[in-house]
């Protein structure tokens, strides 16, 4: 069953949201009024389809498309923008930010429905994003991770740490960065966390630990 999470703050809109695609999807719809909440569900939740609104109280959804596609666990997640701003420039920006498509309020039901249907159905058919780098494979849509072909249990972090260095091997990272990019703040008192973690990652990466390379006082890089 897929998941699809809605962050819409209009109650009323989003009930009519979530009772369309109950009607017709055999999907579990997950509800949020903002994108505060929708970022700590992600946290513990994987989802395969994100339909957002972009005016939104608090964190706003072009805020909230571009942090998570700033992160290597959430950013293959497909969005669709949901919005009453219709100008050009902002359904520009929306897709320029990564977005999958842009439906301009009011829209048709049955065009969301069919727009979903085709998004989920290509990530069904065949079009997984699969990561090779030597003997590591990962799957970013089911959060996945082979080393030798034997599957390795990543946290949510671990996982992140591990796409971010495969995307960009060859570059050293500071702590600073990877608790920005990772964890989302800055603090020399949260540097300890990054080596827990790194830690952690090179147990689990077993025979390709060797890759994650340590450099002195600076911090972290990726086959260098």
């Amino acid at each position: 069953m897929k998941k699809i999470l809605v962050i819409e703050d209009q109650d009323d809109l989003r009930e009519l949201i979530v009772y369309n695609l109950k009607k017709d999807k055999n999907s579990e719809i997950i509800e949020v009024p903002n994108a505060n909440e929708a970022l700590i569900v992600l946290e513990d939740l994987s989802v395969d389809l994100i339909l957002l609104d972009l005016m939104l109280p608090g964190l706003k959804g072009f805020e909230f498309l571009k942090i998570i596609k700033d992160k290597p666990r959430l950013q293959s997640i497909p969005v669709v923008i949901l919005s009453a701003k219709s100008e050009d420039k902002d359904i520009v920006k929306g897709l320029n930010l990564g977005a999958e498509d842009y439906l301009t309020k009011p829209f048709s039901f049955q065009v969301l429905i069919t727009k979903i249907d085709k998004i989920l159905n290509r990530s069904q058919n065949g079009t997984s994003n699969k990561l090779i780098y030597q003997n590591i494979e990962i799957i970013p849509e089911k959060y996945e991770v082979y080393i030798n072909g034997v599957e390795s249990k990543l946290t949510h972090k671990e996982f992140e740490l591990l796409m971010l260095f495969i995307r960009k091997p060859k570059q050293v990272f500071n702590r600073h960065q990877l608790l920005n990019t990772i964890w989302g703040y800055e603090s020399d008192v949260y540097t300890r966390t990054v080596d827990s973690h790194i830690s952690s990652l090179r147990k689990k990466l077993g025979s390709q630990s060797s890759l994650i390379k340590s450099i002195p006082k600076v911090g972290y890089g990726f086959d260098l």
